[in-house]
């Protein structure tokens, strides 16, 4: 006779395979139902943008075919993203799960192109998501999402966020006349990044993308200072120079004490070469998480104020900006259940 100790006992023998850990122990499986051969439960996932979910839904009814009398398996999959804690470290962002930096050492590898394109594709992955603009003297994110510059401008209400695409955006370029230069020393940069992130009403997000500004300037060391950051993502061409400056913005988190989630090589095609940033990842012991292949619909789409994943859906590019949000997604998850562990 089939009943729900059977049936979770099965379970316990299924792991995630990014966490090692049974999805029962997880708290993954809620509100078991056995009635007869059916046996129907909720799944639900650390994140929505889950590049596993194929593997667990087949191993979940694998071990339930096996222990006999299941004629029928209904699983309603959920996801509820974890906030990532460090004890000791800087204050959250109120509402905000996770922060994650987009950065490199140099400009003109598409940084900002990546952050963009890589908060909408979490945004269309299911998760709840918004983009901050850190690059003050040069914000590009309203021209890339297609929202107008300066139209904050004449409010009396500061910065708020816009919608865009399916995720919230704040840049300073909301507030500054399209073409006004914006000439800010350093401390007032770093000010300026503190603003943006604790004095923003951001309401309920899982991921923020800050998208950085090039070197190793003061937006990199307030972001680090005034916010639990849960990773960054470092991007780099597969050209040799900038490999080098990839390698130098990994040195700077790791001074820094921020995790790094890895490494995407962005413009990879046979003009540019590839596979510099992967081996330059495999040489500092961290993370390749993909390339991104070149091709003008990437340009175009930040020309127009729309990112390739939105006006592409089926393109190369857009699959590989869809695998670089699940990597990210579970590369945050991995390193939020090794800082609970650590705390027991």
């Amino acid at each position: 006779m089939l009943d729900q100790d059977a049936v979770m006992t099965a379970l316990k023998t299924v792991q995630d395979p990014e966490l090692h850990r049974d999805i029962v122990s997880l708290n993954m499986v809620r509100d078991l139902k056995v009635e007869g051969g059916r046996v129907a439960f909720s799944l639900v996932l650390t994140t929505p943008a889950c590049p596993l979910r194929e593997t667990i839904d087949h191993d979940v009814r694998e071990a339930l075919e096996g222990i006999g009398g299941v004629e029928e398996i209904d699983i309603d999959w959920g996801a509820e993203v974890r906030s990532t804690f460090r004890e000791g470290g800087p204050t959250p962002i109120p509402g905000v799960r996770n922060v994650i930096a987009v950065a490199s050492n140099k400009g003109g590898v598409g940084k900002s192109t990546v952050a963009v394109n890589l908060a909408v594709a979490l945004g269309r992955l299911g998760a709840r998501v918004g983009l901050l603009d850190a690059d003050i003297t040069g914000p590009n994110i309203p021209t890339m999402l297609g929202i107008q510059g300066g139209l904050q401008a004449s409010g009396q209400q500061g910065l708020s966020p816009v919608e865009a695409h399916g995720i919230k955006a704040v840049s300073l370029g909301f507030v500054v006349p399209p073409g006004t230069p914006v000439v800010w020393r350093g401390p007032m940069i770093g000010s300026g990044v503190r603003q943006l992130m604790h004095d923003v009403d951001w309401g309920d997000l899982d991921y923020l993308i800050i998208d950085l500004p090039p070197g190793t300037s003061d937006a990199s060391m307030s972001m680090a200072a005034e916010a639990l950051i849960a990773g960054t993502v470092i991007v780099s061409t597969p050209s040799k120079v900038s490999i080098e400056d990839a390698r130098k913005a990994v040195g700077m988190f790791d001074r820094l004490g921020v995790p790094i989630f890895g490494v995407v090589e962005n413009m990879s095609s046979d003009v540019f070469g590839r596979g510099g940033a992967r081996e330059a990842a495999d040489e500092l012991g961290v993370e390749f998480l993909g390339e991104i292949p070149l091709d003008v619909t990437v340009r175009e789409g930040g020309d127009v104020g729309v990112p390739v994943v939105v006006g592409h859906p089926e393109s190369p590019q857009t699959a590989a900006f869809i695998e670089l949000a699940e990597q990210v997604a579970a590369r945050c998850s991995v390193l939020q259940f090794a800082g609970e562990a650590g705390t027991r």
